[in-house]
């Protein structure tokens, strides 16, 4: 199981997990993968405990972590504004008030336009930045650009620091892009998978993707929860595998309870790629939210990105914390990012064991293609 990429990195498996939570990438990466914990949830202070709460506990390993850098909000510009809610049209703002008046949910725990301003902040090229300049002063084996084009900031102090740069794609010209701008590693990432997501299924991307850009090293993402499904991935040509969605369900994940029991009940039928969260399209649970957004008359349509995700994380704060609360509405209205794999997600299990089960199955799959050709 061992590829040319666990000799590059260090690891015993070429398993990737991305996770928004710390819990999640310790684990994983003390059971022989490659955790990678997504920066956007935090400030450059939080990051900066999380990570060191990280190296403090894999003894050396390498783990990774995953910037967003969607786009730029003019300086001088929010400079006349005192809220970067101030940028979104108070049609959208309406709406907003109106969904939550009419799915009842209760008063919010801060408000909306501070939860906006808190995490705007950080989805800005120089908010981007500095979480980028704050993961490099830690021992990472790995950082990735999660949606377009590695800045070139960002490799350039990657060079320096001596890490790999790995960029996500969606189709095969966005890998050449990645590739050309800098990328050491790309993640063929199908439409199957939770969160920005393009059109192409993963059984057809990555093998273009590998013949593409080869001999840079391709991971496979998207609809991969199983060993069965990495092998599938190692044998259309990748080097190993990026999941995301498998984490979710886990003992250690930051998933919401609330969430967490609607994963469990869901089908694979249950996602839909929608704008109702970031402005792109992304793959999520269904609910009253994207329905609400995406096929009310109502709805004056999802904003570009990042206005869209200024509106969803100020209105999501509120409606998580009805949600855990019990309150009927808010349940309805509440989802997260999630690929249609949510379907096999039906039990609860630590994230090592997780890992154990997909490096078993893999094994066995691997065995039963022996006996096909002998």
């Amino acid at each position: 199981m061992r590829t040319a990429i666990c000799e590059r990195l260090g690891i015993e498996f070429p398993l990737f997990a991305f996770s928004h939570c710390r819990d999640v990438v310790a684990a994983v990466t003390n059971a022989g993968g490659f955790g990678v914990l997504g920066a956007i949830a935090y400030s450059t202070d939080q990051l900066d405990t999380e990570l060191t709460w990280i190296d403090e506990r894999v003894g050396g390993r390498p783990y990774g972590v995953d910037v967003l850098v969607p786009g730029r909000v003019d300086a001088s510009a929010l400079d006349r504004r005192a809220h970067l809610m101030d940028f979104i049209p108070e049609r959208h703002r309406d709406f907003v008030t109106h969904l939550l008046s009419k799915y009842g949910v209760g008063a919010a725990p801060q408000p909306m336009t501070a939860v906006a301003d808190e995490f705007g902040r950080r989805v800005t090229a120089s908010g981007a930045t500095g979480l980028i300049d704050v993961a490099l002063e830690h021992r990472i084996g790995l950082i990735a650009s999660a949606l377009g084009p590695p800045p070139p900031e960002m490799v350039a102090r990657a060079r320096e620091a001596g890490v790999p740069v790995a960029a996500l794609v969606g189709t095969v010209e966005h890998a050449r892009r990645q590739v050309a701008a800098g990328a050491d590693l790309i993640v063929a990432q199908g439409t199957e998978a939770g969160g920005h997501t393009g059109e192409i299924s993963t059984m057809v991307l990555v093998p273009q993707v590998v013949d593409a850009v080869a001999p840079v090293p391709v991971l496979a993402a998207g609809g991969i929860a199983s060993g069965r499904q990495m092998a599938a991935a190692m044998a259309l040509g990748a080097d190993g595998v990026w999941c995301g969605s498998v984490w979710l369900t886990t003992e250690e994940a930051e998933t919401p309870p609330a969430v967490k029991r609607k994963f469990l009940a869901a089908s694979s039928l249950d996602t839909v790629r929608s704008r109702s969260r970031t402005g792109k399209p992304a793959r999520q649970l269904r609910s009253a939210w994207t329905d609400e957004w995406d096929s009310s008359q109502e709805s004056p349509g999802p904003l570009g990105m990042p206005l869209q995700l200024l509106v969803a994380e100020g209105a999501m704060a509120r409606i998580a914390a009805a949600a855990e609360k019990g309150e009927p509405g808010a349940v309805e209205l509440v989802n997260y990012y999630v690929g249609q794999v949510v379907g096999q997600l039906d039990q609860v299990k630590p994230a090592r064991q997780v890992v154990y089960d997909l490096v078993g199955e893999f094994g066995e799959a691997v065995e039963r293609l022996k006996h096909l050709s002998g």
